[in-house]
């Protein structure tokens, strides 16, 4: 299915065609298992540490899924969980205890924290090179500068990994992200960058929305409101990757874009659930058997 050139849309052949994060994953973290394997060869299993503070539901479901995705990928896993009453000073020992474990290359600190602890702070403290959140400051002047050396926001890059399994080449291409979040929006821009594509970053001062979002080639929708991106915002044949994952008041899920209403429209289109998220944890585990074969010498980067 592979393609360079977005003129080739599934819309023209009645419905997009569907970017399967949980197939595109699968195959990520069936790579990631072969490189953690070779690295167990040499002696070295991958290390990834998760710290969760306090009891918030949604991050304790992250948290197992993503211990249980390292565990299968071949990973060593180490879970901390702390009281909500984890002072900064406590929070901050824990840091620099795993910064200085060398059985960890990789450190993830489960955002939100609770009231009263300081997020920036916390991300600071971590050692660049096992921030595979991609989050420290040194991660993200080396996104701005396209340094590969860095370790790239997960999120950000497993849009770009659809597109790059998809054959769908952004090059020359009208990128258009909905969203400047430092998560998501700002970090999949310079990405796109990277990839020699056009890009509009929008927000909520953007000038009319819709008419800015039908020039797109490539449309990224990444604010967190339910089915904001209709479809007639969509070019025909245009690549619509949603990351929006939003609880409706009836429980059921729904991302950024009006899903139906896209299908008609697009060329590609991510579903929501089974898009960007299972993407998410795949690049959480490639970002750290990266940092794995850096620390062992093998480096690819």
């Amino acid at each position: 299915m592979s393609r360079t050139g977005l003129e080739e849309s599934g819309a023209a052949l009645g419905g997009a065609q569907i970017l399967d994060g949980k197939a595109v994953a699968a195959q990520v973290r069936a790579g990631v298992r072969a490189r953690a394997q070779a690295l167990l060869a040499r002696g070295v299993q991958p290390g990834l540490a998760v710290v969760l503070v306090g009891e918030d539901s949604a991050s304790q479901v992250y948290v197992r899924n993503k211990d249980k995705a390292a565990q299968e990928a071949g990973f060593h896993v180490r879970t901390l969980k702390l009281p909500a009453q984890t002072t900064q000073a406590e929070l901050d020992s824990v840091v620099r205890e795993l910064n200085a474990d060398r059985s960890v290359h990789g450190v993830l600190v489960q955002l939100p924290l609770p009231r009263g602890l300081d997020a920036e702070r916390v991300v600071r403290a971590l050692d660049p090179a096992k921030d595979v959140d991609g989050l420290h400051p040194e991660n993200v002047a080396a996104l701005v500068m396209g340094d590969a050396r860095g370790l790239a926001p997960c999120t950000p890059a497993g849009c770009i990994e659809l597109c790059d399994r998809a054959g769908v080449s952004l090059a020359g291409k009208r990128v258009t992200v909905v969203g400047r979040s430092l998560l998501v929006g700002k970090p999949l821009a310079f990405l796109a960058l990277a990839r020699d594509a056009t890009v509009t970053v929008c927000h909520s001062k953007t000038s009319d929305l819709p008419a800015v979002c039908r020039e797109a080639d490539v449309l990224v929708a990444a604010v967190g409101r339910p089915e904001l991106v209709r479809g007639s915002w969509i070019k025909p044949g245009a690549v619509v990757i949603d990351v929006g994952i939003n609880r409706l008041d009836g429980g059921a899920l729904a991302g950024d874009v009006a899903f139906a209403e896209a299908r008609k429209v697009a060329g590609w289109l991510t579903p929501v659930p089974g898009g960007v998220g299972p993407m998410t944890i795949a690049m959480l585990l490639s970002n750290t058997v990266l940092a794995a074969e850096r620390a062992a010498g093998g480096s690819r980067g």
